[in-house]
């Protein structure tokens, strides 16, 4: 079967592309350079005159903080109006399959166990919203050319050189600056980046929905910051007790974004966020790598 992967030059695309050739997937791939189609995503994109049995969107904005308007409209050029270009490209020959890598950051949520697909949309940041845009825009879009649609929210992607949340933490740890909060025991659901290869070709043989995408044993920070640490053969990271790093947030608080903690961010460390993978385990027949066990930086 042929594949379009659009953000091949992305950590995804580095990690999955290989495997889903490996898997005898004839992969096309869609990105600004070095790959079969050139193309910014945020322009208008030529009708493509190759027909493609699943296309795979893994292109996005994601991994950054806007500081002003003009940065917080580079979310929905990217994440929905990027979106929009590629389907009206693929209009002159519909592919069966669309796979698209939205997030769990479309639940707003900062702390929270086992969130499941039906909690409701609540997130506020441009990169959710952006988000959220593109897939409702898919739902109206797959319906009407009756292709399957399959909505991935992935959590936090573990793999070799991650990008966002887990490669800060992986340069901390390097650095010596990383410690873990009253303990590190709250816990994150987390994703092995080739897994999506394996999603892929299930997705072959089912109907399509909207699915959270993660392991099933949430790790807690000391678990991930002692694997990290055991790899760069570096001490495990210490632990400040609780009412320390609170009196850092307060401060923080005041200063503001020169501080490197506030209560918001003390609250999204010390707190569990957790998904149910449940739906994606049973609709698909998929059972997700064990992330610590593969874990590689």
């Amino acid at each position: 079967m042929k594949i379009l992967f659009t953000g091949a030059n992305g950590f995804l695309g580095k990690n999955v592309i290989p495997i889903l050739r490996e898997k005898l997937f004839d992969v096309k791939t869609f990105g600004t350079q070095n790959t079969d189609y050139v193309n910014d995503i945020t322009e208008n994109i030529p009708l493509f005159e190759e027909k493609f049995d699943i296309v795979f969107h893994a292109a996005g904005k994601a991994h950054s903080v806007p500081q002003n308007q003009e940065e917080e409209k580079k979310f929905f050029d990217v994440n929905c109006e990027g979106t929009k270009n590629l389907c009206h490209a693929l209009e002159k020959n519909i592919p069966q399959i669309f796979i698209f890598i939205s997030t769990v950051a479309v639940y707003g949520k900062d702390f929270g166990e086992n969130i499941n697909e039906e909690s409701p949309l609540e997130g506020s940041t441009p990169y959710a919203k952006s988000k959220i845009q593109a897939e409702e825009f898919l739902l109206n879009w797959c319906e009407k050319n009756n292709v399957k649609l399959f909505i991935l929210r992935p959590s936090l992607i573990a793999g070799p050189q991650p990008p966002g949340n887990l490669g800060d933490m992986i340069n901390a740890i390097k650095s010596g600056k990383y410690f873990n909060i009253a303990g590190g025991k709250a816990q994150k659901s987390i994703f092995w980046v080739e897994d999506f290869a394996e999603i892929t070709s299930k997705a072959i043989d089912n109907d399509g929905g909207i699915y959270n995408v993660c392991d099933s044993n949430n790790p807690s920070f000391k678990e991930i910051s002692d694997k990290i640490s055991k790899i760069l053969n570096k001490k495990s990271p210490t632990s400040i007790p609780f009412f320390v790093a609170k009196t850092m947030a307060i401060v923080g608080d005041v200063l503001g974004k020169r501080a490197p903690i506030n209560s918001l961010r003390l609250k999204k460390i010390t707190d569990s966020l957790t998904f149910c993978n449940e739906k994606m385990r049973t609709e698909l027949k998929f059972k997700p790598s064990n992330v610590m066990e593969k874990f590689q930086i």
